[in-house]
Protein backbone atom coordinates (compact mmCIF):
# COMPACT_ATOMS: atom_id res chain seq x y z
CA UNK A 1 0.00 0.00 0.00
CA UNK A 2 1.31 3.41 -0.88
CA UNK A 3 1.74 5.75 2.01
CA UNK A 4 1.88 9.63 1.70
CA UNK A 5 4.60 11.27 3.68
CA UNK A 6 3.91 14.84 5.17
CA UNK A 7 4.92 17.96 2.92
CA UNK A 8 4.37 21.70 4.14
CA UNK A 9 1.27 22.72 1.93
CA UNK A 10 3.16 25.59 -0.17
CA UNK A 11 5.35 22.83 -1.25
CA UNK A 12 2.44 19.85 -2.02
CA UNK A 13 0.90 22.61 -4.44
CA UNK A 14 4.26 23.36 -6.00
CA UNK A 15 4.92 19.51 -6.51
CA UNK A 16 1.12 19.03 -8.05
CA UNK A 17 1.57 22.10 -9.99
CA UNK A 18 4.52 20.98 -11.77
CA UNK A 19 3.38 17.17 -11.96
CA UNK A 20 0.20 18.47 -13.73
CA UNK A 21 1.33 20.63 -15.82
CA UNK A 22 3.84 18.11 -17.14
CA UNK A 23 0.84 15.62 -17.37
CA UNK A 24 -0.63 18.35 -19.74
CA UNK A 25 2.47 19.00 -21.78
CA UNK A 26 3.75 15.25 -21.76
CA UNK A 27 7.03 17.11 -21.53
CA UNK A 28 9.43 18.06 -18.08
CA UNK A 29 10.87 21.02 -20.57
CA UNK A 30 7.39 22.18 -21.88
CA UNK A 31 5.93 22.34 -17.97
CA UNK A 32 9.73 23.66 -17.01
CA UNK A 33 9.00 26.62 -19.52
CA UNK A 34 4.93 27.46 -18.73
CA UNK A 35 5.94 27.79 -14.59
CA UNK A 36 9.01 29.89 -15.21
CA UNK A 37 11.16 27.11 -13.54
CA UNK A 38 14.15 25.45 -14.32
CA UNK A 39 13.63 21.62 -16.10
CA UNK A 40 15.61 19.99 -12.98
CA UNK A 41 13.68 21.85 -10.89
CA UNK A 42 10.69 20.77 -12.18
CA UNK A 43 12.08 17.11 -12.37
CA UNK A 44 12.94 17.21 -8.22
CA UNK A 45 9.72 17.96 -7.08
CA UNK A 46 7.71 15.27 -9.48
CA UNK A 47 10.67 12.77 -8.12
CA UNK A 48 9.36 14.09 -4.57
CA UNK A 49 6.00 13.90 -5.06
CA UNK A 50 6.60 10.17 -6.73
CA UNK A 51 8.81 8.88 -3.82
CA UNK A 52 6.31 10.67 -1.07
CA UNK A 53 3.35 8.82 -2.75
CA UNK A 54 5.77 5.23 -3.14
CA UNK A 55 4.61 5.32 -6.74
CA UNK A 56 5.80 6.08 -10.07
CA UNK A 57 3.74 8.52 -12.16
CA UNK A 58 5.28 8.59 -15.31
CA UNK A 59 6.74 6.46 -17.74
CA UNK A 60 9.90 8.03 -19.31
CA UNK A 61 11.12 7.49 -22.45
CA UNK A 62 13.44 9.91 -23.87
CA UNK A 63 12.15 13.62 -23.59
CA UNK A 64 8.56 12.29 -23.86
CA UNK A 65 6.83 11.44 -20.84
CA UNK A 66 3.29 9.30 -20.60
CA UNK A 67 1.36 9.02 -17.39
CA UNK A 68 0.83 5.52 -16.04
CA UNK A 69 -2.29 3.95 -14.25
CA UNK A 70 -1.49 6.17 -10.94
CA UNK A 71 -0.35 9.02 -12.53
CA UNK A 72 -3.75 9.38 -14.28
CA UNK A 73 -5.45 8.66 -11.03
CA UNK A 74 -3.67 11.62 -9.35
CA UNK A 75 -3.77 13.66 -11.95
CA UNK A 76 -7.81 13.64 -12.45
CA UNK A 77 -8.03 13.77 -8.51
CA UNK A 78 -5.49 17.01 -8.61
CA UNK A 79 -5.57 18.66 -11.75
CA UNK A 80 -9.37 20.51 -10.59
CA UNK A 81 -7.85 21.14 -7.47
CA UNK A 82 -5.08 22.67 -8.63
CA UNK A 83 -6.55 24.97 -11.31
CA UNK A 84 -9.53 26.07 -8.69
CA UNK A 85 -6.29 27.04 -6.48
CA UNK A 86 -4.96 29.04 -8.61
CA UNK A 87 -7.81 31.14 -9.82
CA UNK A 88 -9.31 31.32 -6.13
CA UNK A 89 -9.65 35.40 -6.35
CA UNK A 90 -11.48 35.47 -9.00
CA UNK A 91 -13.82 32.77 -7.58
CA UNK A 92 -14.01 34.28 -4.41
CA UNK A 93 -15.21 37.70 -6.35
CA UNK A 94 -17.71 35.91 -8.32
CA UNK A 95 -19.29 34.23 -5.24
CA UNK A 96 -19.62 37.80 -3.60
CA UNK A 97 -21.82 38.39 -6.68
CA UNK A 98 -19.21 40.02 -9.08
CA UNK A 99 -17.42 38.74 -12.28
CA UNK A 100 -14.18 41.20 -11.77
CA UNK A 101 -11.33 41.50 -14.14
CA UNK A 102 -9.21 37.95 -15.36
CA UNK A 103 -9.20 36.43 -18.67
CA UNK A 104 -11.29 34.24 -20.77
CA UNK A 105 -9.57 31.88 -23.50
CA UNK A 106 -12.15 29.88 -26.11
CA UNK A 107 -11.17 27.50 -28.71
CA UNK A 108 -12.95 28.15 -31.89
CA UNK A 109 -12.76 27.40 -35.72
CA UNK A 110 -13.24 30.70 -37.61
CA UNK A 111 -16.75 29.95 -38.93
CA UNK A 112 -17.77 28.98 -35.44
CA UNK A 113 -15.80 32.66 -33.94
CA UNK A 114 -17.33 34.91 -37.72
CA UNK A 115 -21.07 33.27 -37.11
CA UNK A 116 -21.81 32.14 -34.23
CA UNK A 117 -19.30 33.73 -31.54
CA UNK A 118 -19.53 37.35 -32.88
CA UNK A 119 -22.70 38.17 -31.14
CA UNK A 120 -22.00 36.42 -27.62
CA UNK A 121 -18.56 38.02 -27.13
CA UNK A 122 -20.36 41.76 -28.22
CA UNK A 123 -22.91 40.77 -25.33
CA UNK A 124 -20.37 39.37 -22.88
CA UNK A 125 -17.63 42.52 -23.41
CA UNK A 126 -20.89 44.67 -22.93
CA UNK A 127 -21.42 43.10 -19.57
CA UNK A 128 -17.96 42.58 -18.19
CA UNK A 129 -15.85 44.42 -19.80
CA UNK A 130 -12.59 44.40 -17.43
CA UNK A 131 -12.69 40.57 -18.40
CA UNK A 132 -9.76 39.80 -21.64
CA UNK A 133 -11.22 37.71 -23.92
CA UNK A 134 -8.92 35.65 -26.17
CA UNK A 135 -10.08 33.85 -28.61
CA UNK A 136 -8.03 31.17 -30.04
CA UNK A 137 -8.90 30.50 -34.24
CA UNK A 138 -7.63 27.17 -34.78
CA UNK A 139 -8.25 23.81 -35.80
CA UNK A 140 -10.06 20.53 -34.18
CA UNK A 141 -6.88 19.01 -33.46
CA UNK A 142 -5.27 21.73 -32.06
CA UNK A 143 -8.52 22.86 -30.28
CA UNK A 144 -8.24 19.53 -28.60
CA UNK A 145 -4.81 19.82 -27.42
CA UNK A 146 -5.16 23.61 -26.48
CA UNK A 147 -8.37 22.12 -24.27
CA UNK A 148 -6.18 19.08 -22.66
CA UNK A 149 -3.31 21.03 -22.11
CA UNK A 150 -5.52 23.79 -19.91
CA UNK A 151 -4.44 26.64 -22.23
CA UNK A 152 -8.15 27.45 -23.26
CA UNK A 153 -11.32 27.67 -20.71
CA UNK A 154 -13.89 25.77 -23.14
CA UNK A 155 -13.83 25.54 -26.58
CA UNK A 156 -17.12 26.04 -28.95
CA UNK A 157 -17.80 24.00 -32.18
CA UNK A 158 -19.26 20.90 -33.81
CA UNK A 159 -18.49 17.29 -33.86
CA UNK A 160 -18.34 13.96 -34.71
CA UNK A 161 -17.44 12.12 -31.42
CA UNK A 162 -15.97 13.01 -28.50
CA UNK A 163 -13.42 11.19 -26.30
CA UNK A 164 -14.28 10.16 -22.89
CA UNK A 165 -12.49 12.63 -21.42
CA UNK A 166 -14.60 15.38 -22.67
CA UNK A 167 -17.56 16.50 -22.70
CA UNK A 168 -20.00 18.22 -25.22
CA UNK A 169 -22.98 20.03 -24.40
CA UNK A 170 -25.04 20.58 -27.84
CA UNK A 171 -26.59 24.02 -28.32
CA UNK A 172 -27.63 25.03 -31.93
CA UNK A 173 -28.71 22.71 -34.60
CA UNK A 174 -28.05 23.77 -38.38
CA UNK A 175 -29.39 22.63 -41.68
CA UNK A 176 -27.45 21.69 -44.79
CA UNK A 177 -28.24 23.70 -48.12
CA UNK A 178 -27.51 23.86 -51.21
CA UNK A 179 -26.76 26.93 -52.43
CA UNK A 180 -26.65 28.80 -55.70
CA UNK A 181 -26.55 31.77 -57.70
CA UNK A 182 -29.63 33.72 -57.87
CA UNK A 183 -31.91 32.55 -60.51
CA UNK A 184 -30.21 29.38 -61.03
CA UNK A 185 -32.42 26.66 -62.64
CA UNK A 186 -32.25 24.45 -59.51
CA UNK A 187 -33.92 27.09 -57.11
CA UNK A 188 -37.40 27.22 -59.86
CA UNK A 189 -38.12 23.81 -59.31
CA UNK A 190 -40.78 22.77 -56.09
CA UNK A 191 -38.19 19.61 -54.74
CA UNK A 192 -34.45 18.82 -55.62
CA UNK A 193 -32.72 15.85 -55.60
CA UNK A 194 -29.70 14.52 -55.55
CA UNK A 195 -29.72 13.71 -59.21
CA UNK A 196 -30.54 17.36 -60.00
CA UNK A 197 -27.83 18.20 -58.41
CA UNK A 198 -25.10 15.91 -60.11
CA UNK A 199 -24.81 17.96 -63.53
CA UNK A 200 -23.62 20.68 -61.65
CA UNK A 201 -20.11 21.75 -60.77
CA UNK A 202 -19.37 21.93 -57.53
CA UNK A 203 -17.42 24.40 -55.15
CA UNK A 204 -16.16 22.28 -51.90
CA UNK A 205 -13.85 22.96 -49.05
CA UNK A 206 -10.15 20.96 -50.02
CA UNK A 207 -10.55 17.49 -50.59
CA UNK A 208 -8.84 16.75 -47.53
CA UNK A 209 -11.67 18.29 -45.12
CA UNK A 210 -14.22 15.60 -43.95
CA UNK A 211 -16.93 18.06 -45.88
CA UNK A 212 -15.50 15.92 -49.15
CA UNK A 213 -16.08 13.42 -47.65
CA UNK A 214 -19.53 13.69 -46.68
CA UNK A 215 -20.35 14.95 -49.81
CA UNK A 216 -18.73 11.80 -51.36
CA UNK A 217 -19.89 9.55 -49.19
CA UNK A 218 -23.60 10.68 -49.43
CA UNK A 219 -23.71 10.50 -53.39
CA UNK A 220 -22.08 7.23 -53.74
CA UNK A 221 -24.71 6.20 -51.33
CA UNK A 222 -27.34 7.24 -53.88
CA UNK A 223 -25.49 6.14 -56.59
CA UNK A 224 -24.95 9.64 -58.51
CA UNK A 225 -22.45 11.04 -59.67
CA UNK A 226 -21.46 14.37 -59.64
CA UNK A 227 -17.65 16.44 -60.08
CA UNK A 228 -16.40 19.20 -58.22
CA UNK A 229 -14.93 22.35 -60.59
CA UNK A 230 -13.11 24.29 -57.44
CA UNK A 231 -11.62 23.64 -54.16
CA UNK A 232 -12.22 26.62 -51.48
CA UNK A 233 -11.21 27.02 -47.79
CA UNK A 234 -13.90 29.36 -45.96
CA UNK A 235 -17.58 29.66 -45.89
CA UNK A 236 -16.77 33.31 -47.63
CA UNK A 237 -15.20 32.54 -50.19
CA UNK A 238 -17.27 29.61 -51.24
CA UNK A 239 -20.15 31.62 -50.92
CA UNK A 240 -18.47 34.61 -52.96
CA UNK A 241 -17.75 32.10 -56.03
CA UNK A 242 -21.20 31.03 -56.11
CA UNK A 243 -22.46 34.28 -56.56
CA UNK A 244 -20.12 34.91 -59.57
CA UNK A 245 -21.67 31.68 -60.74
CA UNK A 246 -18.76 29.56 -60.75
CA UNK A 247 -20.16 27.05 -59.70
CA UNK A 248 -22.59 25.34 -56.44
CA UNK A 249 -22.03 24.40 -53.22
CA UNK A 250 -23.16 22.30 -50.03
CA UNK A 251 -22.94 24.25 -46.96
CA UNK A 252 -24.42 24.94 -43.25
CA UNK A 253 -27.00 27.05 -42.61
CA UNK A 254 -24.84 28.58 -39.83
CA UNK A 255 -22.99 30.61 -42.80
CA UNK A 256 -26.16 32.27 -44.02
CA UNK A 257 -27.18 35.14 -42.78
CA UNK A 258 -29.74 36.15 -45.31
CA UNK A 259 -28.66 39.28 -47.14
CA UNK A 260 -26.39 36.85 -49.32
CA UNK A 261 -27.53 36.89 -53.16
CA UNK A 262 -27.67 33.72 -53.18
CA UNK A 263 -30.39 30.67 -53.70
CA UNK A 264 -30.78 28.53 -50.36
CA UNK A 265 -32.56 25.56 -50.56
CA UNK A 266 -32.82 22.85 -48.21
CA UNK A 267 -30.79 19.22 -48.36
CA UNK A 268 -31.79 17.72 -45.05
CA UNK A 269 -33.64 14.71 -46.85
CA UNK A 270 -29.53 13.68 -47.80
CA UNK A 271 -26.63 15.14 -45.35
CA UNK A 272 -26.73 15.24 -41.52
CA UNK A 273 -27.78 18.40 -39.54
CA UNK A 274 -24.81 20.15 -38.25
CA UNK A 275 -24.51 20.44 -34.58
CA UNK A 276 -22.44 23.16 -32.45
CA UNK A 277 -21.62 23.16 -29.03
CA UNK A 278 -19.38 23.99 -25.80
CA UNK A 279 -16.49 21.43 -25.86
CA UNK A 280 -15.27 20.90 -22.09
CA UNK A 281 -12.55 18.73 -20.41
CA UNK A 282 -14.33 16.82 -17.95
CA UNK A 283 -13.45 17.94 -14.35
CA UNK A 284 -11.94 20.93 -15.38
CA UNK A 285 -12.74 23.80 -13.36
CA UNK A 286 -14.83 26.59 -15.24
CA UNK A 287 -13.71 30.37 -14.16
CA UNK A 288 -16.30 32.45 -12.88
CA UNK A 289 -15.40 34.19 -16.51
CA UNK A 290 -16.19 30.81 -18.45
CA UNK A 291 -19.27 30.14 -16.59
CA UNK A 292 -20.37 33.77 -17.17
CA UNK A 293 -20.15 33.15 -21.07
CA UNK A 294 -21.47 29.60 -21.24
CA UNK A 295 -24.83 30.69 -19.33
CA UNK A 296 -24.87 33.62 -21.72
CA UNK A 297 -24.70 30.67 -24.70
CA UNK A 298 -27.10 28.13 -23.02
CA UNK A 299 -28.95 29.39 -19.47
CA UNK A 300 -29.58 25.65 -18.75
CA UNK A 301 -25.85 24.69 -18.76
CA UNK A 302 -25.12 24.52 -15.54
CA UNK A 303 -28.86 22.87 -14.29
CA UNK A 304 -29.55 19.94 -16.63
CA UNK A 305 -26.28 17.93 -15.46
CA UNK A 306 -25.76 16.48 -11.55
CA UNK A 307 -22.78 19.16 -10.08
CA UNK A 308 -24.36 21.77 -11.44
CA UNK A 309 -23.25 23.89 -8.52
CA UNK A 310 -19.37 23.01 -8.16
CA UNK A 311 -17.48 25.02 -10.87
CA UNK A 312 -16.10 22.64 -13.03
CA UNK A 313 -17.37 21.42 -16.07
CA UNK A 314 -20.08 19.29 -16.97
CA UNK A 315 -19.73 15.63 -18.43
CA UNK A 316 -21.91 16.49 -21.39
CA UNK A 317 -24.38 14.58 -23.19
CA UNK A 318 -22.52 13.12 -26.15
CA UNK A 319 -19.91 11.16 -25.77
CA UNK A 320 -17.10 9.24 -28.54
CA UNK A 321 -13.31 10.18 -30.19
CA UNK A 322 -13.11 13.46 -32.11
CA UNK A 323 -14.39 16.66 -31.91
CA UNK A 324 -14.37 19.54 -34.95
CA UNK A 325 -13.86 23.58 -34.29
CA UNK A 326 -12.70 24.76 -37.81
CA UNK A 327 -16.19 24.52 -39.50
CA UNK A 328 -14.58 22.29 -41.97
CA UNK A 329 -12.40 19.29 -40.34
CA UNK A 330 -15.12 16.71 -39.26
CA UNK A 331 -18.00 17.17 -40.28
CA UNK A 332 -20.52 18.55 -42.75
CA UNK A 333 -19.84 22.32 -42.57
Amino acid sequence: MATVSRQPANNRLRQLRAFCQAAQAESISKAAERLFLSQPSVSLLIKGLEEDLGVPLFERRGPRIRLTAAGQALLETALPLVEALDRLPELFTARLGAVGSGSLDIAAGESTILYLLADYIKRFSEDYPQVNVHLHNVTGRDGMALLRAGEVDFAVGSLIEVPGDIGFDPVFTYEPMLITPLGHPLARQQAVTLEDVGPYGLILPPRHLSTWRVVDLVFQQHGVPYHVVLEAGGWEVVKKFVQLGLGISIVTSICLEGDERLEAISLSQYFPKRTYGIVTRRGKFLSPQARAFIELMDPEFFTRDEGAETPTASSGRARGAQTDFTGHDESLP
